[in-house]
């Protein structure tokens, strides 16, 4: 764990010099170990995406919502929807949402693509480059821990899938009733792009104690999805996780989701000695999928 952070806070990682080689990198990777086995997520710094390329997603994502329903409609061309889950008198997970398709690129369909404001396509698609590869430097991170080869989380997954979803929160007059639902994240990786307030809260001791995941200018909040619990055979943590909203302002986030391909097998790369295997036999992740779904 850095210096400095509290066991009871989200930690904070620069990752300046992660393609060394050598003293600085190994403490790094030790830092990145114990925020996954602790907490399943960390804030990353330095962590070389162009924060210009970070700042125009966010602009121009806000500038998508501030647009009629219509033109989200019509701009957003099939990849705009507005997402709800009525629990009791709780408007849940209420927000606009925008989808990207991103990886594998020969699976783009550009003609989904929101294309509304301009530029919004072209950045995306630098975005989204410069995500997965930060996201493949950090499995490799976790692979090289568990005693694999670096790629080998990244081979599990196959032909890994990535999603862009952009989340907006309008602001709620009762933002205790409009919480996002706590859950884990379904694929093996995710990125977080915050932008001006807070808008997420974690918890490892099964919703006793929440902790809100600060806004740090700069960083990008990384979290482990249920893959990555699976392959690790547990050892590292599926973040649990929901968002939050205000009363005073809309909050805007954006997800990069890492999926394995839907026939990739999913059972753990490594079992360590007096272990055993968190999962019963080989899966796929299609079955998988199939089986959250059914638990909803």
């Amino acid at each position: 764990m850095a210096p400095g952070i509290s066991s009871d806070e989200i930690p904070v990682i620069s990752l300046s010099g992660i393609d060394d080689v050598g003293g600085k990198r190994e403490e790094m990777c030790c830092q990145i170990v114990d925020a996954f086995e602790n907490w399943g997520m960390f804030q990353a710094v330095d962590h070389g995406v162009d924060t210009n390329l970070m700042a125009d997603m966010t602009h121009l994502a806000r500038d998508f919502f501030a647009l009629t329903t219509e033109e989200k409609l019509r701009g957003g061309k099939g990849g705009f929807s507005v997402s709800s889950h009525l629990q009791g008198e709780a408007m849940k997970d209420w927000r606009e949402i925008v989808l990207y398709s991103t990886y594998p690129v020969s699976n783009r369909d550009y003609s989904r693509w929101p294309d509304k404001p301009d530029g919004w396509l072209k950045v995306t698609a630098e975005y989204s480059e410069r995500l997965m590869c930060l996201a493949y430097k950090v499995l490799e991170v976790l692979s090289e821990a568990m005693g694999l080869e670096k790629d080998a989380l990244k081979n599990a997954c196959v032909d890994m899938e990535q999603k862009i979803v952009v989340n907006y929160f309008p602001k709620r007059p009762k933002p205790d009733l409009a919480l996002g639902m706590r859950h884990t994240d379904h694929g093996t990786i995710t990125l977080l792009l915050q932008d001006q307030v807070s808008c997420l809260q974690a918890t490892r001791d099964n919703g006793k104690t929440w902790i809100t995941v600060p806004l740090v200018p700069g960083a990008l909040v990384i979290n482990l999805g249920d893959i990555g619990h699976y392959l690790s055979n547990g050892r590292f943590m599926a973040s649990d996780h929901q968002a939050v909203v205000d009363s005073n302002s809309s909050r805007l986030f954006i997800n990069t989701f890492l999926f394995p391909a839907p026939h990739a097998t999913v059972y753990p790369l490594k079992v360590r000695d007096k272990e055993k295997a968190i999962i019963e036999e080989p899966i796929s992740f299609e079955e998988i999928t199939k089986k959250k779904l059914e638990d909803l």
